[in-house]
């Protein structure tokens, strides 16, 4: 069977990005099915302010639909763990963070690495608006169901990614989630979770229980009255910045600088 290849607005850049700048650095992953594009409006604004800013393109995407079904959610893991490494080895702190599923990751890596900085998680899809019933049907239907469109796009957000959702890459997803839930206790840095009213993927007190589970002593969640779940694409992305910008100084400015692990296990 001829792969297909179905980015939605593949005249984007979508690439992994590495951004030299100051001594701090910040991490930023992509979510499902998406590509660094969902994450690079905001690292050009951090990297304006003098952050050397970097963006992974997860395993299995940017290329096609196929590819995310033969991956493991340890794959994507191994993408970000990468970009952590090559940050922590030229900046004094590194910062980890994402949206959706990239937020899950840098819970997930910071759960095994102390030394990161701090953690920011924008719509982080610990619980979706998936009922139980679906979810059986997408165990079902997984192995002989390649993936299902997932209809026209909603608004004028620049994103780029599969117009498709492949069913056994969301079974990763779903596995992910299982995988980090008991991890959060094991998350001590500064986090700052941040959450649209109007996202329709994430479950509205998904933030809340992960606000709750870290045991982290500094801890913020926002939520963002006119956004959705592509929250960092759209129109209170000023408001996003500015929260992110004084979280991240306020980092800076208690010192927060442990020396950095350059090769951090990855562990299921």
């Amino acid at each position: 069977m001829e792969k297909l290849s179905v980015l939605v607005r593949p005249e984007l850049e979508g690439d992994p990005f590495y951004w030299q700048a100051g001594p701090t650095g910040v991490l930023l992953s992509h979510g499902f099915t998406a590509t660094s594009a969902e994450v690079r409006p905001l690292a050009k604004l951090l990297h304006a302010q003098g952050y050397t800013v970097a963006g992974p393109l997860l395993a299995g995407h940017g290329t096609t639909p196929e590819d995310l079904n033969r991956v493991r959610w340890q794959d994507w893991l191994a993408s970000v763990t990468a970009t952590y490494q090559e940050l922590a080895r030229n900046c004094t702190r590194v910062i980890v963070g994402g949206e959706s599923t990239g937020a899950l990751l840098a819970l997930y890596l910071a759960s095994q690495v102390p030394e990161i900085a701090g953690v920011l998680a924008y719509a982080p899809a610990l619980k979706l608006q998936i009922s139980r019933s679906n979810q059986i049907k997408l165990r079902l239907l997984a192995p002989f169901i390649a993936s299902v469109p997932k209809g026209g796009p909603k608004d004028d957000n620049p994103w780029q990614g599969y117009a498709v959702n492949p069913l056994k890459g969301t079974l990763q997803l779903l596995r992910l989630q299982k995988a980090l839930r008991p991890r959060l206790p094991a998350i001590h840095q500064p986090a700052l979770l941040a959450q649209g009213r109007l996202d329709g993927t994430v479950t509205a007190d998904a933030p809340q229980i992960i606000h709750d589970e870290i045991s982290s002593a500094v801890k913020e969640l926002h939520w963002f009255e006119h956004s959705a779940h592509c929250m960092i694409l759209e129109k209170e992305l000023p408001q996003i910045t500015e929260v992110t910008l004084r979280f991240i100084r306020n980092i800076e400015s208690q010192s927060i600088s442990a020396p950095q692990k350059n090769n951090p296990e990855v562990t299921a």
